[in-house]
């Protein structure tokens, strides 16, 4: 791979080249990226879904909106920093290109801020609930009409194929979807692969999927134009991570380890002591003593010690970069940045003390028991409404059903799949509030 066609500034529906040299200084095609990202109605939803918390009353606790933004905020220091590096590697891409250190940070920045952007309500349960719906529940009666990749979409249902689906996806005059820039587009693309084969593997890019049979000919389209080394074969596509996007990765896994942990401090989930312990070994080769005694309450240390680590782990993922560039253009780099940090015991130390005490506390297991049932009994309404159009065997209720759906779902598609993955893309937009106020709807205890 290389770096002229990986910051490819054409845009998505678009068939014209982008030259950057021709680019208006006050407003950037990477910084246009971010700011339809961020004015999107799917990135609005997030403020109203988990992150770890789920239906959390207080105003502290993380969302997936605040969430995002912090991912963008980290991945925007390492897209400055990396790029920084790589201008100075190869000064070609300055000199006659015109890429400046910036472009970098917002390219990175777009593509962490739209992340999560494709993750249902309630957290990775509200995905594991959608799956589970068409592998043991209700929906299993579909498996029949559907090719196995479409049914293992619906089975694995994956909030990043989503994610890419919400941003590609062509409507109604909106071609291209968001009409974001392929370089945006292959660092958002942490997963080059289908749902099947799914096969034993130690590549990080293999860990799950990236895209819907719905969005595949898209998903090629953009490796194409960027120059992605393909692993596959045309009927199992694989593809190569973009370089940026082993940076949104890092950015995502900075935040949830200190952030989370940070949350379950804040609960009194996990006790002072511990955190401060546990924060102090990542730090303490580059904490200020004085300063740090100087704070007088637990509130500011922990403030003060998880500035200090995000730090500490950005320098860290920008040297483990550069360290591995080469082996990163040529596709055989296959692990997650931080994997290979010098803090890895600490960062595991943290990570398996929030398992512990936050990710498998009793209110966070209680609130995903009731988002599986509330997910499952939408899905169920739903999909028997589909299935009944499809069929043309509607009753009156179902009827009723069809009107609340919103005008950019097609019911009329031919293609089952389509229709089902449809449904699934549609509920997965819910915030979590939104979700329940349907459920309550279509049980009648809500009028």
């Amino acid at each position: 791979m290389n770096w002229e066609q990986l910051l490819s500034l054409k845009r998505f529906g678009d068939s014209n080249k982008r030259i950057r040299k021709e680019q208006d200084e006050t407003r950037l095609g990477f910084e246009v990226d971010y700011d339809r990202i961020i004015f999107s109605s799917e990135f609005r939803s997030l403020q109203d879904k988990t992150q770890v918390i789920p239906l959390s009353q207080t105003d502290f606790v993380h969302t997936r909106l605040t969430h995002s933004l912090e991912v963008s905020v980290v991945g925007r220091s390492l897209g400055r920093r990396v790029g920084q590096e790589i201008l100075a590697k190869y000064p070609h891409l300055q000199n006659i290109h015109g890429y400046q250190t910036n472009d970098f940070g917002a390219i990175v920045a777009a593509a962490a801020l739209a992340h999560d952007i494709g993750n249902p309500p309630f957290g990775h349960s509200g995905e594991k609930a959608i799956g589970e719906f068409f592998k043991n529940g209700n929906g299993k009666r579909f498996k029949e009409f559907l090719t196995d990749k479409e049914y293992q979409d619906l089975c694995d249902f994956e909030g990043n194929a989503n994610g890419f689906k919400i941003l590609t996806e062509s409507r109604m005059g909106r071609m291209g979807g968001l009409r974001l820039s392929y370089a945006t587009l292959g660092a958002f693309m942490k997963y080059p692969k289908e749902s099947l084969p799914k096969k034993p593997t130690t590549n990080i890019a293999d860990k799950k999927y990236g895209f819907f049979q719905s969005e595949k000919e898209a998903f090629t389209d953009v490796a194409q134009e960027l120059g992605l080394i393909n692993r596959g074969n045309p009927e199992d596509l694989s593809y190569s991570r973009h370089p940026l996007a082993f940076l949104v990765e890092a950015a995502d896994d900075i935040c949830y380890t200190i952030i989370d942990f940070e949350d379950g401090i804040n609960l009194g989930l996990i006790e002072e002591e511990f955190a401060l312990e546990y924060l102090i070994k990542l730090v303490k080769n580059n904490i200020n003593s004085k300063n740090y005694h100087a704070l007088s309450n637990t509130e500011d240390r922990v403030s003060y010690l998880r500035a200090l680590a995000i730090s500490t782990l950005i320098n860290e993922a920008v040297e483990l970069f550069m360290t591995h560039e080469e082996a990163i253009l040529n596709g055989s780099f296959d692990k997650a940045l931080l994997d290979l940090s010098k803090y890895q015991a600490q960062i595991d130390d943290i990570i398996k003390l929030s398992v512990e005490k936050v990710y498998q506390s009793e209110e966070v297991v209680d609130k995903e028991i009731a988002g599986f049932k509330i997910i499952d009994g939408i899905l169920d309404v739903f999909t028997d409404a589909i299935s009944n159009h499809h069929q043309g065997t509607l009753s009156n209720y179902h009827k009723l059903i069809l009107k609340i759906f919103p005008k950019s779902l097609d019911l009329d598609q031919e293609n089952l799949y389509d229709s089902l993955l449809g449904i699934c893309n549609y509920v997965a937009k819910f915030s979590d509030s939104k979700a329940i106020l349907t459920h309550k709807k279509l049980k009648g205890t809500h009028f």
